[in-house]
């Protein structure tokens, strides 16, 4: 029996974090819904959740945030995290990772979901001194 995956994302500037949530949605068969497109009350229904954004000041976006504060408590319910970040390739390590992620780790853990992996890379980036070649 296939499980019942959702991909939550919020992802804006040059669509890095859209682009790796709409891979994971083929592999996965899930739809993409946005944090403000959440039916709380349908989560109920999904095996997997996977929860997504770019990184801003080591932390997900403001959105996705404010999701996980609003959920429900749920018992066990399995899901994982995803992100992109500005950060030049090399700068991408494991530990940068689960660090950039620990705010939403928390709280999702905290309503009671088990966070099965975590995934992270660089995407292009324009921001401040990368404006000028990219990154």
């Amino acid at each position: 029996m296939p499980i019942k995956t959702l991909l939550v994302v919020y992802s804006y500037h040059h669509k890095n974090t859209e682009a790796v949530a709409r891979t994971f949605a083929q592999l996965l068969g899930a739809p993409i819904v946005t944090p403000q497109e959440v039916n709380l009350m349908e989560l109920a229904g999904y095996d997997l959740v996977g929860f997504g954004s770019g990184i801003d000041s080591g932390k997900h976006y403001a959105p996705l945030l404010a999701l996980a504060d609003r959920l429900p408590t749920v018992a066990a319910r399995n899901a994982f995290i995803f992100s992109t970040c500005g950060a030049p390739a090399f700068g991408v390590t494991r530990n940068f990772i689960l660090k950039n992620h620990s705010a939403l780790r928390e709280k999702l853990e905290a309503k009671g979901y088990k966070i099965v992996d975590e995934f992270g890379c660089p995407g292009w980036n324009t921001n401040m001194f990368l404006r000028y070649f990219g990154a």
